[in-house]
């Protein structure tokens, strides 16, 4: 499969082509081309670093939307033992949109869930390209109860640009889902910790962010609105996509500092969909350090510490 260059790539890209034509020459003649091939790779790796090491928060917005980046089914292929799916809402549908389940982390018992945009044209349609209707949420909510019931820790995954905005969703209540949804996960009286792998993208991303602990990839975005949107409603189009990233703070480095997200988990460089299998370690690490971390809280201690931490959200400015 051919490589996914974003624009700010372009220079990596031309360089990699380069490589890539003199490593086909060198089948001809093995040895004659060796030393300037790793010369170039090299290079192209220095390149690599430096341009992730100075991304912009739009830069930032791309990276985070790369469609290599791991999805749902890969953290829950690579970190979750014998993962089971469970389906539907018991009321209208299945969603595919959220999936989760059962399964182990590490030999620890948890119920996980996650957005799933698809890789393909036959999975992104299958999973609405990540956009969730409302049995989405209300399956969230089902997979919460059954935690509590079961005395286990929830592991969330979130990716997705926003919730599913046509008629038929507005129709069967997707914004009370989510605030079903929203309010189910502030009340857990079990741990859980959310992770921001991609885009979180509004409420959408909230219906199933609210853990005691939120991470983010240090590459991956959580914002109210995805910047094209606001520079549509708020500049009514005069300013650019990138202008209005940039405005609205939504990096994992300036979300750390408005204290929305608890820590900032490193990617590999030239990000996560360069090499998944560091990134998805890296996560599942960060992960497991957190559980341990809320080991041995009760139910009232957990509920309290997630309602001061969500309180506590814009409210530092103010004093």
């Amino acid at each position: 499969m051919a490589a996914h260059y974003l624009e700010f790539e372009r220079p990596i890209a031309e360089l990699e082509a380069k490589i890539e034509e003199l490593s086909r020459l060198s089948e001809s003649s093995p040895g004659s081309l060796d030393e300037e091939i790793e010369a170039l790779r090299g290079r192209a790796h220095a390149m690599r670093r430096e341009a992730y090491a100075n991304l912009d928060a739009w830069q930032k917005t791309q990276v985070a939307r790369h469609p290599d980046r791991p999805h749902f089914v890969d953290y829950a292929a690579t970190l979750i033992d014998d993962f089971e799916e469970l389906r539907g809402d018991r009321k209208f549908a299945d969603d595919q949109a959220i999936m989760g389940g059962i399964g182990r982390f590490r030999g620890q018992p948890v119920v996980v869930m996650g957005h799933e945009k698809g890789r393909d044209t036959v999975t992104r349609v299958k999973h609405n390209f990540g956009y969730a209707r409302p049995e989405g949420y209300r399956k969230a909510v089902r997979l919460f109860e059954m935690a509590e019931r079961f005395k286990l820790p929830v592991i969330s995954f979130v990716d997705t640009p926003a919730a599913y905005p046509g008629m038929a969703s507005e129709e069967r209540g997707v914004a009370e889902a989510i605030a079903r949804s929203t309010e189910k996960a502030l009340m857990l009286e079990v741990p859980m910790v959310a992770v921001v792998t991609g885009e979180g993208g509004s409420g959408g991303a909230l219906g199933i962010a609210c853990g005691s602990r939120v991470l983010i990839l240090e590459h991956a975005i959580y914002s109210v609105i995805p910047p094209e949107g606001a520079n549509s409603i708020l500049w009514r189009g005069a300013r650019t996509p990138a202008e209005a990233a940039k405005a609205m703070k939504i990096t994992a480095q300036d979300l750390l500092k408005l204290k929305i997200v608890d820590r900032i988990i490193p990617e590999p460089a030239g990000g996560a969909h360069s090499d998944p299998e560091a990134a998805m370690t890296a996560v599942g690490d960060a992960v497991e350090q957190e559980l341990k971390g809320l080991e041995g809280l009760s139910a009232d201690e957990l509920k309290a510490r997630r309602a001061e931490r969500f309180y506590a959200i814009g409210r530092s400015g103010l004093q």
